[in-house]
Formats: structure tokens, sequence, C-alpha cells
């Protein structure tokens, strides 16, 4: 057999897959400098897809910065998708899986290659992020429209908020075969306590489910920032092979090996910088994934377009030869740095970053932001018999680094004085109603949250025969406000129902509207998921010899394979 053949037989049966997350497409949009950002990497991206000759693109949700994106956003992520996504080459994997259980929540339930219509060249699948998740009183996302357009596969949403079975996409190759599992966004404390309570199931192909490589793609916080507003990497199942994990911005594309699971995880990170924090600074890359058999190969791919960020903390007071307090030319001097905080301790003052700034606008993409001042607070020297120890509390520094509505919320209402304590409602239940406010627009979240309450409360105080004396009222009240922040699941029930009559509140008010106005690739052997790594079992699949025209005959039916249906047995521990 020539070489030649033998590298087109290997081919055959690898799969070629495009990883990215975090596009954010129409992050400041309407900035002068960066406006177009998100869109030129976007470009970039699909264009490696095509180039790289991929069987499709895996993207791990936050496809879109804005839950409601502009106009102008949503025409730029179509009209990207047509040009690279749409054409002759044939699409060489096929679907064992029921569509209708992957796609079941589309009017158009099955993958969009397979669609008379259209004619796909590179898939794309996608799972949905917190920035662009489903929301308003028809539970529709901007991906859903991408979706009805034919030009993504959205996979990955649960129907139901009490229990989640993730089903997956099951894909063939020649002898290669993957089980796709995707989850969208959910929050990530409701989440964390659906694993805790055994409410979250990874469904497994019914024959040789040992023969096939599970990949799963995930959107959640992987780092820790409370007690539970995370996912720990030890609630997922261990018969995964390969984690992609979008949400974190930090590129850590190259997998690593969690020794207590036995599965690897791949982070790659946003292709936009979204917040001046060092985890930004690290250099972009999207994912070439190889899979061929229970074998994976990441090459990481850098981004070329991606807009370079330097981010830098200088002391002044540690550069007494340059700087000096006393030196009213002391910002001439800062001239030659390019930072992000500078600490003025030691008796300097801040200067006008808004005049400061003007002198870098053509020289720099962020001049509004080259400058955060910041200062240690001076400690005064006390007497060791003044100093009450009981007082001090050690505070670990992963808490209070992120604060969240809710939990403004609940520290404002715990700390008030008494006459303005809630006396009806809960913290936790006004929080999240707040929440819903501030991120999702449902303008009248907190209303329906006080009648649905009211209502509740009211029946409660008739079922007790209760007196008309104002005192036992109160107290009647107030226990029955107790009683429903011991039980979380009813609290969560509560918010779910405000939230859903304030969708359908607005929905009615919406349709009388209407009416009256008329680098370095890793190599990875997985063939037995406990076995440790081994880099003679690598492999490094040839890229296709040229791109074949017509639509192909490769395509499977539409989920009509009864032998290999991806939702009959359940996962391990779940």
């Amino acid at each position: 057999m020539s070489t030649t053949a033998s590298m087109d037989e290997e081919d055959k049966d690898t799969f070629r897959i495009l990883v990215a997350t975090d596009i954010h497409l129409g992050y400041l949009e309407k900035d002068a400098a960066r406006g177009n950002d998100t869109f030129v990497t976007f470009d970039e991206i699909l264009k490696l897809a095509q180039d790289n000759e991929v069987d499709f693109i895996l993207l791990g949700g936050d496809l879109f910065h804005e839950n409601k994106p502009s106009r102008k956003t949503l025409h730029t992520c179509l009209e990207l998708l047509r040009k690279y996504c749409m054409g002759d080459h044939p699409v060489q994997f096929e679907i064992l899986s029921d569509q209708s259980v992957n796609f079941g929540y589309s009017k158009f339930p099955w993958v969009n290659y397979q669609d008379e219509n259209l004619n796909i060249s590179i898939p794309v699948f996608s799972i949905h992020g917190n920035h662009d998740d489903p929301t308003g009183a028809d539970a529709l996302c901007a991906l859903d429209i991408v979706s009805c357009a034919g030009l993504v596969n959205h996979f990955g949403r649960s129907p139901s908020v009490e229990k989640i079975d993730v089903s997956p996409v099951l894909l063939q190759k020649g002898n290669s075969k993957i089980a796709l599992y995707g989850l969208g966004s959910i929050p990530d404390e409701r989440l964390y306590r659906m694993f805790v309570n055994k409410q979250v199931t990874m469904l497994r192909p019914k024959e040789d489910e040992d023969s096939w490589f599970n990949l799963f793609v995930i959107h959640q916080n992987r780092s820790k920032h409370g007690a539970t507003n995370y996912i720990p990497e030890q609630f997922l199942d261990d018969f995964l092979d390969l984690v992609i994990w979008g949400h974190e911005h930090e590129c850590k594309i190259a997998p690593t090996r969690n020794e207590q699971q036995l599965f690897y995880v791949s982070q790659p990170g946003s292709s936009v910088v979204t917040s001046l924090s060092p985890g930004e600074a690290a250099k972009k890359h999207v994912g070439l994934l190889r899979i061929k058999g229970k074998k994976m190969n990441m090459q990481q791919i850098p981004l070329r377009t991606v807009r370079p960020f330097y981010i830098e903390d200088i002391v002044l007071a540690d550069h007494q030869d340059i700087f000096n307090p006393d030196n009213p030319k002391v910002t001439q001097a800062i001239q030659a740095f390019c930072m992000e905080k500078v600490d003025y301790s030691g008796g300097f003052e801040p200067f006008s970053i808004v005049r400061f700034s003007q002198k870098y606008m053509d020289r720099i993409a962020n001049p509004k932001d080259i400058i955060h001042f910041s200062r240690h607070r001076e400690q005064k020297e006390k007497n060791e018999d003044e100093i009450n120890f009981g007082k001090l509390v050690r505070k670990p520094a992963s808490e209070g680094t992120t604060l969240r509505v809710e939990d403004l919320v609940k520290q404002y209402f715990q700390t008030a004085e008494k006459k303005v304590q809630l006396s009806l409602l809960t913290e936790r239940g006004m929080g999240e109603a707040v929440q819903e406010f501030v991120d999702k627009e449902e303008k009248d979240a907190i209303e329906e949250l006080v009648k649905y309450q009211l209502e509740k409360t009211q029946r409660f105080l008739k079922e007790r025969h209760t007196d008309a004396e104002e005192a036992k009222i109160d107290e009647e009240v107030q226990r029955f406000r107790e009683s429903r922040k011991k039980n979380v699941e009813e609290e969560d029930e509560d918010v779910r129902e405000a939230i859903n009559r304030a969708k359908a509140h607005r929905s009615q008010g919406a349709d009388h509207a209407s009416i009256s106005s008329d680098d370095d690739p890793m190599d990875v052997a997985v063939s037995d998921p406990k076995a440790h790594y081994d880099s003679d079992e690598s492999f490094s699949p040839a890229v296709s010899q040229g791109r074949g025209r017509g639509r192909g005959r490769a395509r499977g039916g539409r989920g009509q394979n009864s032998t290999a249906r991806g939702a009959s047995r359940r996962g391990r521990g779940q």
C-alpha cells in the first residue's frame, strides 16, 4: 500500500475538530478603536477551520456578548457563518443518535447538514453560555436565531430545571465514534445543588459503551468563587475522556489530567479581552482536536488578530530614582509605561486620568483604562493592649472578590435597621428577582414575586385561621417566612413561578402593543480511561489531500439507527 493511500485510510477514521469558546461577538462594538475586534477574530477562527479542513466546529458558549445582540452583531455573525460554513465539501461523519432528543426544542430537530434545503460544508455545534442564555416568555436566545437560520446546531439545552438528563450526540467517522455531551450555562449555585442531590444524569449508549470517545462541553465557573458558586471537576462522571470547559477566559487549552476522575480538561479561554485582569493577558489560542478511536491530540493554534494586551503593576515608592512625590513633573516619567495599576502610596497624589489618556489616543486601544490607581491602607501604630484580637477575622482570598447582585441584596437586608428589614419576602427570593431584573431585563420580576408571595402568605393565614389581631398576624407571617427560608427548593420554585408570571405578563403586553400599533501538540492515548499518559500511543493523522466536490453520501439518516440511541443507560454515580 502506498504512503498516500495509507494516510488517506488513516484520515478516514480521524475526527478533526476546531475547538473555541467565549467569542463574545459584539463586545464594545460601539468603541471607535475596538468595535470590530470580535468580528475580525471570529473571521480568523472560521478561516482556520476551513484551511484545516475540519469535520466540524465545537463552540463552548458565549458566542454573543449580549443577551440581546444588536442587528449589526447578528448580521455579521450570519454573514461570516454563511461565508465559511456553506459549500460543496462533503461532511464525512454521520449521526447515530436520535436527533429528536438532541435537538428536540428546535422547530427543525435535525442536524443542519442533513437539511435538504441547505448546503453545509462545516457543521457548527454550540452550547449557550451565561451571556447568551435563553430568556423571555418563549425562553429563546440569540443562538436559537442562528440555529433557525440553519447555520449552527444548538445542543446541550435542558428543558427541566428540576432534573437534567444529558443525552449525547453520537457521531461516527469510519471506525471512530464520539459521544458528544453538552450542558448549556445554568446558574452555578443551582447546578451545584442539583449535582449534590443526584439530579444530573449522563446518559450512555446502549451498545459498546466502552468503544465511544466521551467528549463533554460545559460552560460554568471552574475556579471557586464561593462555597457553591462553581462546579468542582469531581462532580463530573469518570467515564468521560475529555472535558472542554467554557466560561473561564484564561487560555489553558493544553489538556490537563484530573488524577481523581482520570479524565482530561481543556480550557480554551476567550478569543477577546473583556476585562483588565492577568488571566486575559495570556496568549489567545483555539484548538485543533484530533480524535481516532480512544486517542486524542490537541494542537494549539495561536490567534493572530487578537489585540495584544499588556498588564503590569508598579509601585511608585519602589522607584525613588524616577518618581518623587515632590516632583511636579512626575506624570512625564510615567509616559514610558503602559500599565493597569499604579500604587501611589507614600505621599504621591493621583493625577487626572482623562488628561493623561489624551496623550495615548492614537497609540493604544484603551486610553481611558491605561491607569488604575490603588493605594495600600496605612496601618496606624497602636499599643498592643488596645487591639481586640477577637474582632480580627481571617477571610479567604477567594471570598469577596466577586460581587453579585443577589449577594448585595442579602448583605443589605441583613445589616439594615430593623424597621427596613423584610417581613414578608426572603433575602434569597428578592435577590434572585433583582438579578433577573438586572441581567435579563425582566421588569416585572420583582412585582410578580411580591404578588406571588403575598398570595401564598394570605392562603397560609386563612388555613391557620389566624385571628385579626395584628400581633398574632405578624407572628404567623414571621413563622411562615422562616419556614420558607429553610426550604430552599420551595424558595426556588417561588422565584421560578414569579419569573414565569413576569414573562407571561410581558408577552401579553407585547401582543397587545403589536395589535394596537400595527502551538505545542499534546498526544494523549485514552484507549484505557484509567491508563496513564503514554507518548508511544500518540498519533499524527495526516491532513486530507484536498477538498472533494458534491454533497457526498456519508451523511447518515436523521437518527433512525435504533442500536445506538443515546438515551438509554445512565452514567455511574448519578
